[in-house]
């Protein structure tokens, strides 16, 4: 897998790993809020009903401690109950934790309005009568509940024709006759308070001439005269104070971050062991490259980047080791081919030297013929040596090549006819950008070598033709052909086809390193084909340039 995929992979795991986590912490959360937010509704709708049917059967708040009580121990919460004046009425933690310290409010809070509604939409008589009646009977009534609860005795309320409830005493209840004349006594209000009420009642609405507006009016009214007997409405509010920061628990936060962590650093560890050992093997092994030790190699495990570094280092290693082994050869091949001639020159200058032999003109030819071969071997390396440092000289311009063969074809062809071999070309206009001395010299080391390969009533063709932006050129002959397995080797310092090593057919053995090295400084390339006994093909490749 390539490195930056795990780089990537590493990225995506540690950001999925933060987002589930984060998302399982806040479903989780936002679960428990909505469970708790669904029991607290429960819980206050519970306690709402309970104490608004208190105030409303009762009378009174008066006694509702004990009830209370009783729902904080069944919820479980703490129930803070006050009016809307401000008076507590009851709050369970004082009540039942008296030595204990009392808890924060929670934030659970709802309405308690034990009052009645009066309901005049069934009204058919007059409204303010009936608001009037209303009135007194719900001033008496509630009086009359309130009188026994005081007493001890739970007092029932049933439901009137107008929303204005009426209070009695149980029929299973066993009350003393005398505490119900007193208490209905102590409720009764006179008839002339109730004409009074009606007076009124009639003033504060008259400028009211619609119905609804009238019977709003009158329900106003109402609710205002029963205020001073009726049981005052009040706020209830739950809940523990000190959970009241429920919404966010730090610990599972610090769990998930630590998973989410740990996870990253696991992750990475692995990631950077993966990187840091092969860039260690691949540091230790390019010390000891630069100490010298060519043989230096590290080993190649997938297909990442890493993988990639270390195939460039072992084929750089490779390189360099091809490259010191080149120069070992070539100076081994330098001191080889100079060597024996330089031997020869000096004994045959020994000998003329001490009187041994005799000078005479052919003595000092072959001499001669000695030194300028040893000179054009010295030529040849210097050229190859430059070529290969980019050193040589080129004079480029544009050459016809078919003109270009036609002049190698007249110097080559007394050689061809004194070696029997037919010379010949063809050739179509092809013009490149090149240097026409240089080329000149790869044809005509081609055509010597050809030359020197071909038997008599051999044949050396010279064709040459345009492939698309391309020139094609080719020197192929008839000879004794090359060995497959020396192919590889043809462009090769020193080669020569003969394993003798001879000069008288195989030249300097520099020739065709020259050639390659000059086609390939023209941008162009050299192929070799060969079979045993049937001849050799040299094919130039060079490109044409656009007009």
């Amino acid at each position: 897998m390539s490195f930056r995929l795990r780089v990537l992979g590493l990225v995506m795991l540690v950001a999925v790993s933060a987002t589930a986590a984060t998302l399982w912490l806040v479903l989780r959360q936002a679960s428990r809020q909505i469970d708790e937010s669904g029991a607290a509704a429960a819980t206050l709708d519970r306690v709402t009903a309970e104490l608004t049917d208190y105030g409303r059967r009762h009378g009174t708040w008066e006694g509702v401690r004990d009830l209370v009580v009783r729902l904080g121990e069944q919820t479980g919460q703490r129930i803070h109950l006050v009016t809307e004046s401000g008076l507590v009425l009851v709050d369970t933690d004082r009540e039942d934790r008296p030595h204990e310290a009392v808890r924060p409010l929670g934030t659970v809070f709802g309405y308690v309005n034990p009052r009645p509604t009066l309901d005049l939409s069934r009204v058919d008589a007059d409204p303010a009568a009936v608001t009037a009646k209303e009135l007194y009977r719900y001033r008496t009534g509630v009086r009359f509940a309130a009188c026994l609860t005081r007493r001890g005795v739970e007092p029932i309320q049933t439901p009137g024709q107008y929303g204005v409830p009426d209070f009695a005493v149980g029929p299973n209840d066993a009350v003393d006759p005398r505490l119900s004349r007193s208490c209905t006594d102590q409720a009764h209000e006179s008839e002339q308070a109730s004409t009074t009420d009606l007076v009124e009642i009639e003033r504060a609405c008259a400028e009211d001439s619609g119905t609804e507006q009238r019977n709003y009016c009158l329900t106003e009214a109402f609710n205002a005269r029963i205020a001073e007997v009726a049981p005052e409405p009040a706020r209830v509010i739950l809940g523990f104070g000190d959970d009241g920061g429920r919404a966010l628990v730090v610990g599972p936060l610090l769990a998930a971050a630590a998973g989410v962590a740990a996870v990253a650093i696991i992750a990475t560890a692995l990631l950077s062991h993966r990187v840091l050992r092969p860039i260690g093997i691949l540091t230790t092994a390019s010390a000891r490259l630069g100490r010298g030790d060519l043989t230096s190699r590290v080993p190649v495990r997938g297909n990442d980047e890493i993988a990639t570094l270390a195939r460039s280092f072992n084929r750089m290693a490779d390189s360099l080791q091809r490259g010191e082994e080149r120069q070992r050869r070539l100076v081994a091949d330098v001191a080889h081919e100079l060597r024996t001639p330089l031997a020869n020159l000096r004994g045959y200058l020994e000998a003329l030297s001490d009187g041994v032999i005799e000078p005479d003109s052919e003595l000092f030819a072959s001499l001669h013929e000695e030194t300028v071969l040893q000179q054009r071997i010295v030529d040849d390396l210097q050229d190859l040596a430059l070529a290969e440092a980019g050193s040589l000289a080129y004079h480029r311009t544009g050459v016809d090549l078919a003109e270009l063969l036609e002049t190698c074809r007249t110097t080559h062809g007394a050689n061809a006819d004194a070696a029997g071999v037919t010379l010949t070309v063809s050739a179509e206009p092809v013009i490149v950008h090149a240097d026409p001395d240089r080329l000149r010299q790869v044809v005509g080391n081609l055509i010597t070598n050809a030359l020197r390969a071909t038997g008599r009533g051999g044949q050396v063709t010279l064709t040459l033709r345009r492939d698309g932006e391309s020139a094609v050129i080719r020197v192929a002959d008839t000879g004794s052909g090359i060995a497959p397995d020396a192919l590889p080797y043809v462009f090769d310092r020193f080669w020569r086809g003969d394993s003798a090593r001879g000069r008288k057919t195989g030249g300097s053995g520099l020739g065709l390193a020259i050639v390659r090295q000059i086609v390939t400084d023209h941008g162009g390339a050299i192929r070799v084909a060969s079979e045993l006994g049937t001849g050799t093909t040299f094919t130039i490749t060079l490109p044409i340039p656009r007009r």
